[in-house]
C-alpha cells in the first residue's frame, strides 16, 4: 500500500469547508474549492443515482438540502445535476465533477454511503470513476462490504472503515446485536481489508480501537466541531475530521 502518512497529516474538512451563511453548502463544489484553497483534505459523501452514477451528496433523500423531495436514487444523474443546493448556484455534482474541481490539490476521503443491503454497485462505480485520477484518495464506508468490493476492484486504493461504539435507534433499522458488535469492533478485516479507521470522537476508549492503534493502524476521529472536542479527540486518535471551526495543524 505504500506510505499512508498523508491520511493523518492534516485535519480533514467534513463535507468540504462548508459554511451555509457564506453560501457554501456541504458537499458542494464551492465547499470543495474553499477546502482546497485552504489546504485541507476533504471528506465527501457519495450516493447512487437512478442510472448508476456516483453523486456527491450525503443524505439518502433530497428533502433537507434541496427544494426537491424523495430519494436521491430515484433521479438520474442529469436530473440531480440540475437540482440546486439550498437555494445557491451550486447543484449536486457527480464524483467526476468533484474530482475535476479539486484536481489533486488536497487528499480526498470518499465515503460510500450504504443502507447495508448488500448492494455494492456504488463502490464499483466509484472505483471506475477514480481510474484515471492522479491525486491522493481513499475510499471509506460504514459498510465492510463496500470496502471489500473496492479491495477486489482496486486494491491499490487505501480503504478506511468508519465506525462507532453503538448501532441502535432509527438510523440503523434491522440491526442485530451480533452485527452491531462486529461493526463496532471492526471484526471484518480479513474481508474488508481496511488500512485505517475513522471512529466517532466520543468513542475512542473502545478496546478494539485502542488495540488497533497499538498495532500502528492510523486513526482519525469524526466529527469534531470545536477546539475543545479536537483536544479530546487527539488524545485517542491521530487526526480529526472537523466542521464548524478552523483547526490548527
Amino acid at each position: 500500500m505504500g506510505d499512508l502518512s498523508w491520511i493523518t497529516a492534516r485535519p480533514v474538512a467534513h463535507r468540504g469547508l462548508h459554511d451555509k451563511d457564506r453560501g457554501r453548502i456541504e458537499n458542494s463544489l464551492s465547499a470543495a474549492e474553499a477546502a482546497a484553497v485552504a489546504g485541507y483534505p476533504i471528506e465527501l459523501d457519495i450516493q447512487i443515482s437512478a442510472d448508476g452514477e456516483a453523486m456527491v451528496f450525503h443524505d439518502f433523500t433530497l428533502d433537507r438540502l434541496t427544494a426537491a423531495k424523495g430519494a436521491v436514487s430515484a433521479l438520474s444523474a442529469a436530473e440531480l445535476g440540475h437540482t440546486a443546493l439550498a437555494g445557491t448556484p451550486d447543484t449536486i455534482p457527480t464524483l467526476a465533477d468533484f474530482l475535476a474541481c479539486v484536481g489533486g490539490r488536497v487528499p480526498l476521503f470518499i465515503e460510500i454511503k450504504s443502507a447495508l443491503s448488500g448492494d455494492t454497485r456504488l463502490a464499483a462505480r466509484a472505483v471506475d470513476v477514480l481510474k484515471d485520477y492522479g491525486g491522493k484518495v481513499a475510499l471509506i464506508s460504514f459498510d465492510p462490504q463496500m470496502l471489500a468490493e473496492a479491495k477486489a476492484r482496486a486494491p491499490h486504493i487505501p480503504r478506511g472503515i468508519i465506525a462507532q461504539a453503538r448501532y441502535d435507534g432509527a438510523h440503523w433499522p434491522g440491526m442485530t446485536p451480533e452485527r452491531a458488535r462486529m461493526l463496532a469492533d471492526m471484526d471484518h478485516h480479513a474481508s474488508s481489508g481496511y488500512d485505517f479507521i475513522t471512529y466517532h470522537f466520543t468513542d475512542l476508549d473502545q478496546p478494539a480501537l485502542i488495540a488497533a492503534r497499538a498495532r500502528g493502524v492510523p486513526i482519525t476521529a469524526w466529527t469534531v466541531r470545536s477546539p475543545s472536542d479536537a483536544a479530546r479527540a487527539l488524545a485517542g486518535a491521530d487526526q480529526i475530521v472537523f466542521e464548524g471551526f478552523t483547526p490548527q495543524g
